[in-house]
């Protein structure tokens, strides 16, 4: 009996030591074997800190950012509000830097070569799996890998084809028209008001999404936009804090909010899809909008290999479904806001893009294929989207030890992708690089790039966002339709402050004075 007891003692004692040496190993001697080869390689960064790495700092200098203001006029003080701690790293170590993301190390790269190679070798450079709080937000075609982001890819691109969103032009005007209506019933007498004009534009994008992703009013789908809103600042303070594995299991009061809210934006979800199935089911189903032409795909694409697995699950078009609602509403009200602050400073181009349109449209409807004529838009949307991208930064992991470049990656280290950074870098964009110059695009991205890989707001390669083609038609009318009718200049009571939740915003509003034309 006491052999076997003896024998039981020993074994846990082993169990635990084993447990104990993995923790160890995990936590310090891996990440001091990551930091001497980077290091060696040629990266520079704080030495790593026991299990918080930089998180602690990262944390401090995103919460001081939010307590402060900017001058409108001081371009050179946007990247250190914004994304203060990769500023300053980028200033401390140089354009190769080591950001410890808790016990794991993720290497920023600058050089444009490197940048394209990693978007090119899409299998070797992964997305890495986030937080596991921050997937209760979003997954869908963003998050997969492989086969299945093949598949799920193949599935919507359809969906997405230019001549498809064109027939959505009616319903993007419709949405911005209703807008404009609630703005016309604000101008006093004297032709004018102050109004943020920020939470208009995030519902004229929930409009358009409800309408053209799923034949809905916004009135219908406000409940899903608001809790979604909700899980994006929930979902920003998740990233913000150091993660420790299972913790999302323990019922802290952000844990369970986060988990009733996405059991609701499913159980809508899933109601408005059932909807649909049973209208396909008696031939009354409607194909033009994103779900109908999502699921007719997805249901060709079962029928042609007669096999379900080709095909999305129900579960699946709930979470690509749930990213049209976040991704679209969120892209798209973003690149809008940042244009009117931007014109309302830059009163010359907000002229220029008038008279363009009036030329093109004068105060009639605006015809999806005149919106090919506007140049000058085009143009002031290209540098809105370089100087304040919806997201500021990308990453990826490398699934295993590769050459990049010059470098040795091992196995497993992130990869830091700086769209904010290098927007603004003099090296890639001349020394206006932090001013606002659409002419800069007057020939077009491929030449003010020199065709390197030194702009991409939506992503870069194989991976480019898929609707970056919808963002960019709706924002077009919108803003199309806005300068039909209006002028606009900063309120008195404007505030720049962008902020970074998920995507960046303008942390106080966008209070603007607009004036009927």
């Amino acid at each position: 009996m006491d052999e076997v007891r003896n024998t039981v003692l020993i074994s846990c004692a082993i169990a635990i030591l084993v447990c104990i040496w993995k923790l160890v190993n995990t936590l310090w001697v891996t990440p001091r074997k990551l930091e001497k080869h980077l290091t060696n390689q040629g990266f520079k960064g704080n030495k790593y800190k026991f299990l918080y790495g930089d998180t602690k700092e990262m944390s401090m200098m995103f919460r001081e950012s939010r307590s402060k203001v900017l001058n409108l006029d001081d371009d050179d003080e946007v990247l250190p509000h914004v994304i203060g701690f990769s500023y300053q790293s980028l200033q401390k170590h140089g354009r190769n830097f080591i950001t410890w993301m808790g016990w794991k190390p993720r290497v920023t790269v600058m050089d444009p070569e490197l940048i394209k190679d990693i978007f090119v070798k899409m299998n070797d450079f992964q997305k890495p799996r986030s937080n596991p709080l921050g997937r209760l937000l979003a997954t869908g075609i963003v998050s997969y890998e492989g086969d299945q982001w093949a598949k799920h890819r193949k599935i919507i691109n359809p969906a997405f084809h230019l001549e498809k969103l064109k027939n959505m032009g009616p319903a993007f005007q419709l949405s911005c028209g209703e807008m404009l209506a609630k703005w016309e019933m604000l101008i006093s007498s004297s032709g004018s008001c102050e109004l943020d004009v920020w939470p208009h534009l995030q519902a004229l994008s929930a409009d358009v999404i409800s309408r053209t992703a799923f034949g809905s009013s916004y009135a219908e789908g406000i409940r899903i936009f608001e809790l979604i809103r909700e899980q994006s600042v929930l979902a920003m303070e998740a990233f913000q804090s150091l993660y420790i594995p299972g913790s999302r299991f323990l019922p802290t009061k952000r844990n369970s909010k986060m988990k009733a809210i996405d059991k609701e934006v499913k159980l809508s979800i899933r109601k408005i899809i059932d909807l649909r199935l049973k209208a396909m089911k008696v031939g009354e189903a409607n194909y033009d909008d994103l779900l109908g032409m999502l699921l007719e795909s997805n249901m060709k694409e079962v029928n042609q290999h007669q096999n379900k697995s080709h095909g999305m699950t129900i579960n699946e078009v709930i979470e690509e479904c749930r990213l049209f609602y976040f991704a679209g509403q969120e892209t798209t009200s973003s690149l809008l806001v940042w244009t009117m602050i931007l014109l309302s400073k830059h009163k010359e181009w907000q002229s220029r893009a008038r008279e363009e349109v009036m030329n093109v449209f004068g105060d009639k409807n605006i015809d999806i294929d005149g919106l090919n004529q506007l140049k000058v838009v085009n143009m002031i949307f290209y540098e809105v989207l370089r100087l304040y991208p919806p997201v500021v930064g990308l990453a990826r992991k490398a699934e295993k030890e590769i050459t990049l470049g010059d470098f040795s990656i091992p196995s497993g280290v992130l990869i830091g992708l700086p769209i904010m950074l290098i927007h603004y870098d003099e090296k890639y964009w001349g020394s206006d690089a932090k001013k606002f110059n659409p002419s800069r695009f007057s020939e077009g991205i491929s030449k003010a790039t020199k065709n390197q890989v030194t702009y991409f707001p939506f992503g870069w390669g194989p991976r480019i966002c898929i609707g970056q083609n919808f963002a960019l038609l709706e924002a077009k009318i919108a803003l199309a339709m806005i300068l039909q009718r209006y002028s606009f200049e900063f309120a008195p009571s404007y505030v720049h402050a962008p902020r970074t939740v998920l995507i960046l915003q303008p942390g106080h509003g966008a209070n603007l004075i607009l004036h009927k034309l």
